[in-house]
């Protein structure tokens, strides 16, 4: 039986340990953390009395790595959102809300039809979207899209912020042309939008963990990576911080850290150096009745409210500047649009605020660029994290496909070394 070292027990390498698990090797998990999950955790917060995520993590009813990973570790009921492809909407500045109900076929009709797309919009407006699923070489969006209309600020600017957590004026075309192909010109049926619930580790985490256990898989927390030794071919030893432990002859490797931990342990590797923050806000109070269970704000300091039983959830992308306020500061100022737009007392509820200083790898083209894909100059190395060649910015989605890729890079490579055996 194969034998994987699985390093890094985030999204990208728990789908990794996932798929080789199901494929029959013996897969040791080791994070240096003392849980898993890296970025998309949850954890009982002691200031709030509540669990919480980090932060409010958005997935599409269409991502195919989203939900060949759910159904495999058996969460797919974790993920919750509404029928159709629904998006609510508020307006800080004027007060006014809408909603955006694109129909679920891929003949976009519902730009004809004005009561379901962004109000003071006409269908021409939505035409230049499609130079975005041509090639765009290296192209910004700020490029390629020039109308600063209300398009632009009601729904295209905070639509690629919060994919690409980058100024949508300084993004690769590449990247947006990529989430455009998988939902607004896939149909609505492929972005109806899904969120975890209760909670991020219960929908990505806990039942990924309990399939390894039942699947024999060691899963060794609080075990950090402090070199990797090789003879230039291949991997030979991993160092934990109590000298090399060699590697078996036929053992492989999935280094699935983040990109600036890869490139210490592999000297010589390229990858992303400019990253963005994401802040997000936690708020205990119960939302009003009836409260939609996203709402995307336009104008204000919030960006996205997430509306849970027992808590409201503010995530802001692209918040280098925001970050570096005071976290009180920081949550007055989120909780002043959540009042404004959920029509709630101004006095500030219980509070907490969650930085990501580097949540995700800058996605301009320059950066693009940088990210090297699965394979690596060691034959029994592969990479995996939302910063690696996917194709796709750094989102869960793109972590759970580079996993699984590096699961198959390992599978297949077995495979054809027992043909040529074979042989």
């Amino acid at each position: 039986m194969t034998r994987v070292h699985v390093i890094g027990a985030g999204l990208a390498g728990l789908a990794a340990a996932v798929d080789l698990a199901r494929g029959g090797a013996s897969v040791i998990l080791s994070e240096a953390a003392a849980q898993a999950g890296g970025r998309c955790r949850s954890y009982f917060d002691a200031q709030l009395g509540l669990t919480i995520d980090n932060g409010s993590h958005l997935v599409l009813s269409g991502n195919r790595a989203v939900n060949d990973y759910v159904a495999t570790i058996g969460a797919g009921d974790c993920l919750i959102g509404p029928d159709s492809a629904d998006f609510h909407f508020a307006d800080a500045e004027t007060g006014a809300h809408w909603q955006l109900r694109p129909n679920d076929g891929r003949l976009a009709w519902w730009v004809l039809a004005k009561g379901r797309r962004v109000p003071d919009t006409a269908a021409a407006d939505y035409l230049p979207l499609v130079k975005l699923l041509r090639d765009t070489g290296g192209a910004t969006i700020g490029e390629l899209l020039k109308d600063r209309g209300p398009l632009w600020r009601n729904l295209l600017q905070p639509f690629f912020l919060s994919a690409l957590n980058t100024d949508p004026e300084i993004a690769s075309a590449a990247l947006a042309g990529a989430i455009v192909r998988e939902t607004l010109a896939a149909g609505g049926a492929a972005y109806r939008p899904r969120i975890a619930h209760p909670s991020l580790a219960a929908a990505f985490v806990d039942p990924a963990l309990a399939y390894l256990e039942v699947r024999r898989a060691r899963v060794l927390l609080r075990r950090r990576l402090k070199a990797i030794v090789n003879d230039g071919s291949r991997v030979t030893a991993l160092d934990f911080g109590d000298g090399p432990e060699a590697l078996h002859p036929g053992d492989k490797v999935v280094l699935a850290v983040p990109p600036w931990i890869a490139a210490a342990l592999l000297p010589g590797l390229t990858v992303p150096d400019r990253f963005h923050a994401i802040v997000n806000g936690h708020f205990r109070v119960a939302p009003p009745a009836g409260t939609p269970l996203m709402t995307g704000v336009i104008g204000g300091t919030a960006e996205w409210i997430f509306a849970f039983p027992d808590r409201i959830a503010v995530t802001v992308s692209g918040a280098d500047t925001l970050a570096e306020a005071p976290r009180e500061e920081i949550a007055r100022r989120l909780w002043a649009d959540v009042a404004g737009v959920l029509k709630m007392p101004g006095e500030l509820p219980p509070w907490q605020i969650v930085k990501e200083m580097r949540a995700t790898f800058s996605a301009t083209p320059a950066q693009d660029a940088r990210r090297p894909g699965t394979a690596t100059n060691l034959n029994n190395l592969v990479l995996a994290g939302d910063w690696v060649q996917t194709g796709l910015p750094a989102t869960i989605e793109g972590a759970l496909r580079s996993g699984q890729a590096a699961a198959r890079a390992v599978l297949d490579a077995n495979r054809s070394s027992r043909l040529s055996h074979a042989a």
